[in-house]
């Protein structure tokens, strides 16, 4: 059987997906919580609790702060110690409110039962009632970006949606977060998709699954075996197979134009698997997102592990529980070693979108001495949009910001192949970055006149 997967480029780092079969465990409550205000892409939330307040599990803290944004809440209970700024994942210091954690005291609004709700069981969700109780749980993508859930599940009226595919790839190497929640709520996944089907107004659903996962290929077979419009798409093993544009190639055959285009362009809207399950609870149980499945792992860690994690966590928490830190040189990521940022300071809080917290220890955690480039052209071959890395590298280096516009740097999707593959060790991603931000901030200023 020939396992679909997208046209262009792509490669096969070492998948060391050392937590595959660790199940996940429940991490203990911190003792504060710190909640960034932007978790999300879009708008940052805006505090409705102050100083002194008094908040349970659930409880709203923070409200959506324009129709591309996302509302927070609180996953502790306790009192409100300060709002105030924190450093993030980005090495920002950005506002977040802080809770001091007093018991596990929960909104009695959410259902906390294990009974599984299906969606033939409940005529009252229309797709309106399921976008606006996806929206009202602060539902965002848990794969990626972090864009707001609601948003996607309101395309423009130029786009039409005809499918929805769930992002269950997880190409990223260590990471085994969403590969641990398909084996352990399958069902609710199932359901979850159902809901976003509907919402969306589409009777085709897709789960796009890479073939090193056979086992959660079977389980979400079996599970979706006699539901019609679903099908569960076995995907060859390549990344970045779960990025947006690729996985609606690999599934679909449709190819997304160059930005501003998304995939709901093309008529798929894309949602991570996480997202799936997070928006079964907002909808069945009115359970807002508060809490994600993580993974910790790294080869010199001592006990590498997948948690039920609280928001605001401190990262430090989950990493004294895999064994602490280990000895000699390390760089910590929030996510895997492809597309995540290094920390500056484990007290960063895990966030809507933090997938995975990853230790590179040694060798692996440095980089290697930057050579010249030497023209072998692997960057272009492996780049999954098409594009020539080492001349975006080199015109973003420059300055060449026009030049580096018509050459559609705005296109990357900075996943690291070409930084990866390249012989010469040269910073091709790092300066594309820089490049592709100062290009999308001209455009911004240019359209705004």
């Amino acid at each position: 059987m020939k396992m679909k997967t997208f046209k262009i480029g792509g490669i096969h780092p070492e998948e060391n997906k050392l937590t595959a079969e660790v199940a996940t465990q429940v991490a203990p409550l911190p003792a504060q919580a710190v909640f960034p205000l932007s978790q999300h892409i879009g708008a940052p939330a805006k505090p409705v609790v102050a100083k002194g307040d008094k908040v349970k599990v659930g409880t709203l803290i923070a409200e959506a702060g324009g129709f591309v944004s996302a509302p927070i809440y609180s996953s502790v209970s306790g009192t409100v110690l300060k709002i105030d700024t924190a450093i993030d994942a980005t090495g920002y210091r950005k506002p977040v409110i802080v809770i001091t954690t007093e018991g596990d005291e929960w909104e009695e609004s959410i259902d906390r039962s294990d009974k599984l709700e299906r969606l033939e069981d409940h005529p009252e969700l229309t797709p309106e009632e399921i976008v606006e109780r996806v929206k009202r749980g602060g539902i965002t993508g848990m794969g990626g970006a972090g864009f707001p859930t609601h948003v996607k599940l309101c395309p423009p009226p130029t786009a039409k949606a005809e499918c929805v595919i769930i992002n269950a790839v997880e190409c990223e190497p260590y990471i085994t977060s969403d590969y641990r929640l398909m084996m352990e709520h399958p069902d609710e996944i199932v359901v979850g998709l159902q809901l976003l089907m509907k919402a969306a107004k589409v009777s085709r659903g897709y789960i796009g699954i890479e073939q090193n996962k056979p086992k959660a290929i079977d389980l979400l077979s079996e599970k979706t075996a006699n539901i019609p419009g679903i099908e569960v798409v076995a995907l060859k093993t390549k990344y970045p197979q779960g990025g947006e544009k690729q996985l609606v190639d690999a599934v679909t055959g449709r190819q997304v134009p160059a930005p501003p285009a998304i995939p709901v362009n093309v008529g798929a809207i894309v949602q991570n698997v996480g997202t799936a399950f997070a928006v079964y609870q907002a909808v069945m149980k009115h359970k807002p997102l508060f809490e994600r499945y993580t993974t910790v792992s790294g080869k010199r860690l001592a006990h590498p592990a997948n948690f039920l994690v609280r928001m605001g966590t401190p990262m430090s928490q989950l990493i004294d529980l895999c064994g602490g830190m280990p000895e000699g040189d390390n760089k910590v990521l929030a996510g895997g070693p492809m597309m995540g940022r290094s920390l500056m300071t484990t007290d960063v809080p895990i966030c809507k979108g933090t997938n995975a917290v990853t230790i590179l220890s040694d060798d692996d955690a440095k980089r290697k001495p930057v050579q010249p480039c030497i023209r072998c052209a692997k960057c272009v071959s492996v780049c999954p949009m098409g594009l020539e890395p080492y001349l975006l590298a080199k015109l973003s280096a420059h300055k060449l910001y026009d030049r580096a516009e018509h050459e559609d740097i705005t296109s990357c999707i900075s996943c690291g192949s070409c930084q990866f593959t390249c012989p010469s060790h040269r910073p091709l991603l790092d300066n594309i970055s820089l490049g592709k931000a100062a290009v999308m901030g001209i455009i911004r200023a240019r359209n705004a006149k």
